[in-house]
């Protein structure tokens, strides 16, 4: 996989395996597990608009942020799976950056193992 302009901010829920993956893959990386643990989703989507992130996450409370509060974003990247290991999340990410590297940026998308959905 080539390394691409979108940078990643990945959640402390979605953790460091999953970073380090997309790091190993070429991508810039900022992970919360390892840099900033114990920082609000307000705070995160914060630095990830402000720096040009797209937040890599588990946690739905971003949907809330976005659609209820309105919040300003670079991307999300929502989780939504059933089988929670690192190697799964991996596998799902690499087929949406696979199939919708070009849909990220800007864009709220939801991933389940049978399903992705974009939504700007």
């Amino acid at each position: 996989m080539e390394a691409k302009k979108t940078k990643f901010l990945v959640d402390e829920c979605t953790g460091p395996n999953v970073a380090k993956w997309l790091t190993n893959n070429g991508y810039v990386v900022y992970s919360v597990f390892d840099e900033n643990p114990g920082i609000s989703d307000v705070e995160i989507i914060k630095k990830a608009t402000e720096e040009n992130w797209v937040i890599i996450t588990n946690d739905k409370d971003f949907g809330d942020l976005v659609f209820r509060d309105h919040q300003q974003h670079s991307g999300i990247i929502l989780l939504r799976l059933k089988n929670e290991r690192s190697i799964h999340k991996i596998n799902c990410l690499k087929k949406l950056l696979e199939q919708f590297s070009d849909e990220i940026d800007n864009n709220f998308i939801i991933v389940t193992e049978t399903s992705i959905r974009i939504t700007n």
